[in-house]
C-alpha cells in the first residue's frame, strides 16, 4: 500500500500525531484536566432543573371568595398571564386572600421571571381595587428545596423538661450559626414557636378599679414604643436622646402605671395577669420514635431545612453543615437536646455517584478483558488507557457545558461506554492485522495506513449515533433539560473518542506494541480471524447454505423479536427510563374535612406513626399538624409550604438506608 493522498481526515490526524512530542502532552493534560473535572463537579441527585414559580399573594380582608374571584384573582390573571415566558397560571382564592401562582418555561432563569412578574403587577396596581394591600411577590426555585434537615428535639435524660419554645431559641441561633458556611442559602424552620408575653385581663378587678379594657390596651401599647428625640450636648458630649422603652419582661409590664384610685396608683399587674406564654399560633409538631419498653414516645421538636445555593456541591455543602453542627453539640446545643439529621440529599447523591462510578468502572474492567482474550494483552493496555482518557475528557466537557455529576449524567457514560470503545477497537484491531501482514512496511506507516483505512466508516459511525442522540437536547417542557445530560454526555464521548482513537491510540500501539512480535498472520491469523472466526463460520456455514435455512433462521429471528416485543404489553417486563430511586424518606400527606382543629388532625397524625413504627424499616416519624414538613421537589411544584391550615398535616417517615 502507498501512503498518498487517499489518507482521509483520520489517516492525516494519525501522521501528524503519531511520533510527535505533544501526543504524550495531550494525553496527561487530559488525565489532569478529567481528574479535576471528577473532584470539582458538584455532585447532585438529580439534574438542577430551572422551572420558576412565582407567587403574588393580595389580602383582601372583608370580600368573600366569590367576590374575590371577580374583583381580585381574574384581573390578577389576565396580567400574569401577559407577562413573556409564563406557561400556566393558578389561582388559589378564600374569604379574605387570594394567591395567583405564575410558573415559567422550563430553563427561565428564577431572576428575571421574578423581576418580570414584579414589573408587569406594579405596572397595572390600577386594575386591582382601591383597599386591597400591595400584593407581596416571592419567588421559589429550585435551589430553595432543602438538602439537609436537623430536627432538635429533647434529649433522652431531658424528658419534658425542654419545651417547644426553648427548641425554637435554639435552632434559630443553630441557624444564624450554620448560615456562615459557604454555599449555604435558604434555610427556614419548621414547628418553631414564639415566646410571647401574654396579658389576661381580669374583669373584676378592672371593674373594681374602673377601668376599661380600652384603656388598659391603650396604655401597654402606648407604653412599648421608642423613639428618637435628637441629641443632647453636655460637657463637650454629645449623646443621642431616645424616649420611652421597649419592654423585654412580664415584670416591666406589670409595673406600668394605669392610673389611680382614691390616691392609690393602680398598676397592670392590679388589672390583669401578665407571664411568659408560647404562641398561640395553630400549628403542632412532634417526634414520634419507638421508645424501649415496645411503645412509642412523642417529644416536641424543631426542624431546620437548610438548602444550597445554585451550582453549589450538595455533597461538601451537607458534609461541612453537619460537621459545623457536631462541633456545635455541648456548647450552641445543650446537652438536654438531641439532634437528629433527617434528611442528608448529600451523602444520598454521593452514594449514588459512587455506585454508579464503581459500574462505569465495572464496564471498563469488563471490555478491557474481553479484549485481552480476543486480541492480545498489549492490545488490552491500550485500551485501558484511552477508555478512561475519554470518559476524563467528558467529565471535563461537561463541567465547561454547566452541567453536574447525577445519575442521569453518569447513566449517560454507562449507557455511552459501550459504542464509544468501538472507535479504539476498530483502529486497534486493524492496526494489529496491518502490522500482521508482513509486506515490508515499517510499523508506523502500516498503523497510518490501517487507520486511514477505517476512517471514515469510523467517521460516519460516530457522526450516526451523535444525530441519533442530540435531539434529544430539544425536547420541550420539564423533561428536556432533566434528561439533556444524556444527549450532552454522550455526543461528547463519542466524538472525544474518535479523536482520541485517531491522534492516541496509534500512538500507545507503537509504543507499547511497536516491537512485539504479532500473533496475526496475513496467511493464517487475518484470513481465519482465529478462534472468534472458526466459531462465526461454524454457526454460518449451515444457515447460509440454501435460501430455505436462511428464510427459516430469518423467520425465527422475528417471531423471538415480536415475541420478546410482546412481554411490554403483557407488563411481564416493567419499563423504566431510569432505575428505581431508593429514597430513605416518605411522606403521608393528611387532609381533614375543612374545618377540623389542629388538635384532631394532630390525633390522627399520631395514630399513622403508630402505624408505621410498626415496620422494621422506618426508624422515625414527625408529625406535622397546621403546618408542613421541608418541602422537597414535588413539594415545591404542588405548593405543600404553603399547607398551613387547621384540618392539614403530614407525617415525615425517615427509613433505613
Amino acid at each position: 500500500m502507498s501512503a498518498t493522498p487517499g489518507l482521509g481526515i483520520a489517516g492525516k490526524l494519525t501522521r501528524a500525531f503519531i511520533v510527535s512530542p505533544l501526543t504524550p502532552l495531550f494525553l496527561l493534560a487530559a488525565f489532569a484536566f478529567g481528574l479535576v473535572a471528577l473532584m470539582t463537579l458538584p455532585r447532585e441527585e438529580e439534574p438542577q432543573i430551572s422551572v420558576p414559580m412565582v407567587d403574588i399573594m393580595l389580602s383582601a380582608p372583608g370580600l368573600k371568595a366569590d367576590d374575590a374571584v371577580k374583583l381580585v384573582s381574574e384581573p390578577l390573571e389576565t396580567i400574569v398571564k401577559s407577562i413573556d415566558g409564563v406557561e400556566h397560571v393558578y389561582s388559589q382564592t378564600s374569604d379574605n386572600k387570594v394567591m395567583v401562582t405564575a410558573r415559567f418555561i422550563v430553563g427561565t432563569e428564577t431572576d428575571s421571571a421574578i423581576l418580570r412578574v414584579h414589573d408587569k403587577v406594579r405596572a397595572n396596581l390600577d386594575r386591582i381595587p382601591v383597599g386591597i394591600a400591595e400584593p407581596m411577590i416571592v419567588g421559589r426555585g429550585i435551589d430553595d428545596v432543602a438538602i439537609v434537615s436537623l430536627t432538635l428535639t429533647p434529649s433522652e435524660a431531658a424528658g419534658e423538661a425542654v419545651t417547644a419554645t426553648e427548641l425554637t431559641r435554639i435552632a434559630r441561633q443553630l441557624r444564624t450559626e450554620l448560615s456562615k458556611i459557604d454555599d449555604v442559602g435558604l434555610t427556614y424552620l419548621v414547628g418553631d414557636t414564639d415566646e410571647i408575653i401574654r396579658i389576661a385581663p381580669d374583669p373584676k378587678r378592672l371593674a373594681l378599679n374602673g377601668v376599661t379594657l380600652q384603656q388598659l390596651a391603650g396604655k401597654v401599647s402606648g407604653a412599648n414604643q421608642a423613639f428618637p428625640a435628637g441629641q443632647v450636648t453636655v460637657d463637650g458630649q454629645s449623646a443621642d436622646l431616645m424616649v420611652g422603652e421597649t419592654l423585654y419582661a412580664p415584670a416591666e409590664i406589670g409595673n406600668l402605671l394605669v392610673t389611680t384610685r382614691d390616691g392609690r396608683p393602680v398598676y397592670v399587674r392590679d388589672l390583669a395577669d401578665v407571664s411568659f406564654a408560647a404562641d398561640s399560633t395553630a400549628r403542632i409538631v412532634a417526634t414520634v420514635t419507638r421508645a424501649e419498653n415496645g411503645g412509642v414516645e412523642r417529644k416536641p421538636a424543631v426542624t431546620l431545612a437548610i438548602a444550597k445555593r445554585a451550582g453549589a456541591n450538595a455533597v461538601l455543602v451537607a458534609e461541612q453543615i453537619l460537621e459545623r453542627t457536631e462541633a456545635l453539640e455541648g456548647s450552641l446545643i445543650p446537652h438536654s437536646m438531641a439532634v437528629e439529621v433527617t434528611r442528608d440529599y448529600g451523602e444520598t447523591a454521593n452514594e449514588k455517584a459512587n455506585e454508579l462510578l464503581y459500574h462505569l468502572g465495572l464496564a471498563t474492567v469488563s471490555i478491557i478483558l474481553l479484549v485481552w482474550l480476543a486480541i492480545g494483552w498489549r492490545e488490552a493496555l491500550v485500551v485501558a488507557i484511552v477508555i478512561p482518557v475519554t470518559i476524563l475528557l467528558t467529565l471535563f466537557a461537561s463541567r465547561v457545558m454547566g452541567y453536574t455529576l447525577n445519575r442521569v449524567s453518569l447513566f449517560a457514560l454507562i449507557f455511552s461506554i459501550g459504542i464509544l470503545v468501538d472507535d479504539a477497537i476498530v483502529v486497534i484491531e486493524n492496526i494489529a492485522r496491518h502490522w500482521g501482514m508482513g509486506d515490508g512496511r515499517d510499523r508506523k506507516q502500516a498503523a497510518i495506513e490501517a487507520v486511514a483505512e477505517v476512517g471514515n466508516p469510523t467517521i460516519v459511525a460516530t457522526l450516526t449515533v451523535v444525530a441519533a442522540l442530540l435531539p434529544m437536547l430539544f425536547v420541550s417542557g420539564m423533561m428536556g433539560p432533566y434528561m439533556s445530560p444524556i444527549p450532552a454526555n454522550a455526543s461528547a464521548a463519542m466524538v472525544f473518542s474518535f479523536f482520541v482513537a485517531v491522534m492516541v491510540t496509534p500512538w500507545l500501539m507503537l509504543k507499547i506494541a511497536g516491537r512485539a512480535p504479532m500473533h496475526h498472520g496475513h496467511a493464517d491469523g487475518a484470513a481465519s480471524g482465529g478462534a472468534l472466526g472458526r466459531l462465526y463460520r461454524a454457526v454460518a456455514r449451515p444457515i447460509l447454505s440454501s435460501k430455505t435455512s436462511s428464510w427459516i433462521f430469518l423467520l425465527v429471528v422475528g417471531a423471538m423479536t415480536l415475541g420478546s416485543l410482546s412481554l411490554f404489553y403483557t407488563k411481564h417486563v416493567t419499563v423504566k427510563l431510569l432505575p428505581f430511586d431508593n429514597k430513605s424518606e416518605l411522606s403521608v400527606v393528611i387532609d381533614m374535612p375543612e374545618g377540623t382543629s389542629v388538635e384532631a388532625t394532630d390525633a390522627v397524625a399520631q395514630a399513622v406513626a403508630r402505624e408505621v413504627l410498626k415496620l422494621e424499616e422506618v426508624k422515625s416519624t414527625q408529625t406535622h399538624a397546621g403546618t408542613a414538613a421541608p418541602f422537597n421537589f414535588n413539594g415545591l411544584v404542588r405548593h405543600s409550604f404553603l399547607r398551613s391550615e387547621s384540618q392539614m398535616g403530614d407525617v415525615a417517615l425517615n427509613l433505613t438506608p
